[in-house]
């Protein structure tokens, strides 16, 4: 595996059961190789415009990431996790795409946010 792939993962859904669900991998993280991801969802109308990102059929890169309908990339879903609960890949996001997840993630994150 390896960052931009979108990959299966168990997640818990709001009945407190848990469902395999895409989600990107991100960014491999230290010392024990885990996995900072984000999911992926259908609910189109939960985007946080600026901050979340549409993968669509007309994108270059839908066609390889193995999703079978217009999703939301949810950079606001992060969990880290180990690799052993990465379930396998479905396929992966451009590098460009990947980039600008990360930087769109590096900003927020650095920003100044009032509470």
């Amino acid at each position: 595996m390896t960052e931009g792939d979108v990959a299966l993962t168990p997640l818990p859904q709001a009945d407190g059961r848990t469902k395999p669900r895409p989600v990107i991998l991100l960014r491999q993280m230290p010392p024990f190789g885990d996995w900072l991801v984000c999911g992926v969802s259908t609910q189109l109308h939960h985007e946080v415009v600026g901050f979340d990102e549409t993968i669509e059929p007309a994108h270059p890169d839908f066609p390889h990431s193995g999703l079978k309908a217009p999703s939301l990339i949810r950079l606001g879903y992060l969990v880290v996790l180990p690799a052993d609960r990465l379930l396998g890949v479905l396929g992966s996001i451009s590098s460009e795409r990947h980039a600008r997840l990360l930087q769109r993630l590096g900003a927020f994150l650095q920003s100044e946010q009032s509470a």
